[in-house]
C-alpha cells in the first residue's frame, strides 16, 4: 500500500488527529507543533527531525508552518492551511511550485463580522466616551447615532464581508459593497450596491462605516490612503479587521488626528504587536483590539472538519475546495 503521509500543526487536537487518521487506512498521520516550536526556538535536534518528517511530506496542515516549507518538503503535493488569510505563506518559492494551497474560508466569518460591529455599535452610541466617563465619575448625557438609514460601506465582499452585510441589513442600513471580480455597478443578496473596485472613492464618499474585510495581496498593500482617507466623510468610522498593511497607518494617524474622518477601529495594525510607540495608543478615536477578531470558540474544530472534507476529495481524486489562486494571491 503506497502511504499518504500528512504532517499537521495547531490548532488540531488529538480528537481531530484521530479523526484524520481515520479517514483512510493509506493515511499516515504525525503531529509536529511541538518540533516546529522546538526549530522556532533554535533546537537544532528538532530541525533535523523536522527536515526529516518533511522530506517525505505529501500533505502539510496548519496555521504555523515549518519555515521553509516547500523547499525542505521535496514530495508536498498540498499544504492546507487552517486560516483565511494567507499573505504569509503565498511567497515566491509557493508560486514558482506545483503544491496546491486550500485555507478555510468561511469557518469565522460570522465571529468576524460580529467583530465589526461590535466597533460599529460602539462608535454609533459612543462607548468610549462613557467608559471616559465612568472613569471619571462624570454625568453629560449625548445623543447616539440611530444605524438605520445609515449606509455601511464594504471593501471585499467575500464571506466575511457577505456576513457583514447581512447584519447591516438586520440593522436596517443601506449596503454598499465593491468586489474584485465586478465588471459593473449591480446588486447582490443583502447589499445595495455592489460596484467594481476601481470605483472605490464613491463608497467612501457615501458611506458612513467603512469595513475593510478582503485580503491582502500586492494590489491590496497601502489602498487606503491619503486620497481614500480624504474621500471619507468626516463623520464617517474606519473599521480594519482584514490586514493592517491594507491601510497607510501614517496617514490613517494623520487623518484621526486632524478629523478627517469620524474614528477608526482597529483590530490589526502594519507592525504587529502595536509597537508601544505608536501614537495609535494614545488617540481618543481609535477602538483597538489585538487582533483577535477570528478568535472564536471551537475554532480549532471548524477548522479540522474542512481539512477532513478535503482530505476525503484529495485520497478521491476530487477537486479542493477554498483553493488560493496563485494568480489572485488568495
Amino acid at each position: 500500500m503506497e502511504y499518504v503521509n500528512v504532517l499537521v500543526t495547531d490548532p488540531v487536537d488529538e480528537a481531530g488527529m484521530r479523526r484524520i487518521g481515520e479517514v483512510s487506512g493509506r493515511v499516515q498521520v504525525r503531529h509536529i507543533s511541538e518540533l516546529t516550536r522546538a526549530e522556532q526556538r533554535g533546537d537544532r535536534a528538532a530541525e533535523e527531525q523536522l527536515d526529516a518528517l518533511l522530506a517525505e511530506a505529501e500533505i502539510v496542515c496548519g496555521f504555523i508552518l515549518p519555515r521553509d516549507v516547500i523547499r525542505r518538503a521535496p514530495k508536498l503535493k498540498w499544504l492546507q492551511m487552517l486560516s483565511t488569510g494567507v499573505d504569509k505563506v503565498v511567497d515566491e518559492a509557493f508560486l514558482a511550485s506545483p503544491v496546491v494551497m486550500t485555507k478555510v474560508d468561511g469557518v469565522h466569518s460570522h465571529t468576524v463580522a460580529e467583530f465589526v460591529f461590535a466597533m460599529v455599535l460602539m462608535f454609533a452610541k459612543k462607548m468610549p466616551f462613557c467608559f471616559e466617563q465612568k472613569r471619571n465619575r462624570q454625568w453629560q448625557q449625548y445623543t447616539p447615532v440611530v444605524l438605520r438609514s445609515k449606509t455601511m460601506g464594504i471593501v471585499g465582499l467575500g464571506h466575511v464581508g457577505r456576513s457583514t452585510a447581512r447584519i447591516a441589513k438586520a440593522f436596517d442600513m443601506r449596503v454598499v459593497a465593491t468586489r474584485r471580480s465586478a465588471k459593473r455597478a449591480g446588486r447582490a443578496r443583502d447589499v445595495d450596491l455592489v460596484l467594481p473596485s476601481d470605483r472605490l472613492h464613491e463608497l467612501l464618499s457615501d458611506s458612513d462605516f467603512v469595513a475593510l474585510t478582503l485580503p491582502l495581496t500586492g494590489e491590496s498593500n497601502e489602498m487606503i490612503g491619503e486620497a481614500e482617507l480624504r474621500a471619507m466623510k468626516p463623520t464617517a468610522y474606519l473599521i480594519n479587521i482584514a490586514r493592517g498593511p491594507i491601510v497607510n497607518e501614517q496617514a490613517l494617524i494623520r487623518a484621526l488626528d486632524e478629523k478627517w474622518i469620524g474614528g477608526a477601529g482597529l483590530d490589526v495594525f502594519a507592525t504587529e504587536p502595536l509597537p508601544p510607540d505608536s501614537r495609535l495608543w494614545e488617540l481618543p478615536n481609535v477602538i483597538y483590539s489585538p487582533h483577535v477578531a477570528g478568535y472564536m470558540e471551537g475554532y480549532g474544530a471548524g477548522a479540522t472538519e474542512l481539512f477532513l472534507g478535503n482530505l476525503g476529495r484529495y485520497l478521491g481524486g476530487e477537486k479542493l475546495v477554498n483553493t488560493v489562486s496563485k494568480k489572485k494571491g488568495y
